[in-house]
């Protein structure tokens, strides 16, 4: 084995660390403890679609993705696929995870908004898991996002977005939704279109 094959990350390294750290850790892996040295980046990319990029073609097996997904850390803007004993770059277009549906339960205030992500996870939005609405300068348009886990944020899907529009509410001159005991506004009631 050359020098370089031992110091150059590669998928298929990161993701045999990941599994010996999976099956160590019932769950999610500690990766916020984790702290080894910067390997380099990695020609992985998350498309804003929630579709996973290996040297430019789309991963096909959801399994992987599920486990890169579990070692994925936010540092500052950066996002890193780190293991105990690596931690490589990645690019991500916008959020790491799509959610992909929600289920709502009770109403007005003590509704609670339960989503489901592109990776498996599900997060009941509230004081740990926020909505966020950012809107774009120049169209006006809408990009919901929810919390998922440290740092790293789900992109609410178009067709989820329209259904939690269909339940938003109106409270203190905004339009929103409630979940968790909070109010997340959406858009200023002033602002909403006629009809």
């Amino acid at each position: 084995m050359s020098k370089d094959s031992l110091t150059t990350p590669s998928a298929e390294g990161i993701a045999a660390s990941a599994r010996v750290a999976a099956k160590k850790n019932r769950g999610l892996p500690p990766v916020h403890l984790w702290n080894p040295p910067f390997c380099g980046d990695l020609d992985i990319r998350i498309a804003r679609d929630g579709t996973w990029f290996y040297l430019g073609s789309p991963i096909r097996r959801p399994e992987l993705v599920r486990l890169f997904s579990g070692i994925l850390r936010r540092e500052g803007d950066a996002y890193f696929l780190v293991t105990p004993v690596e931690k490589v770059g990645i690019t991500v277009d916008d959020a790491p995870f799509v959610a992909v549906d929600f289920e709502a339960t009770g109403r007005g205030a003590a509704q609670s908004l339960r989503f489901e992500t592109n990776v498996g996870d599900h997060v009941t939005a509230g004081p740990e898991h926020p909505i966020r609405v950012v809107r774009d300068a120049a169209s006006g348009e809408p990009a919901p996002y929810v919390m998922v886990r440290a740092g790293l944020e789900a992109l609410i899907d178009r067709k989820s977005f329209y259904r939690l529009v269909e339940i938003g509410q109106h409270h203190e001159g905004w339009f929103g939704l409630w979940s968790g005991g909070e109010f997340y506004r959406i858009i200023p009631e002033n602002e909403l279109p006629e009809g």
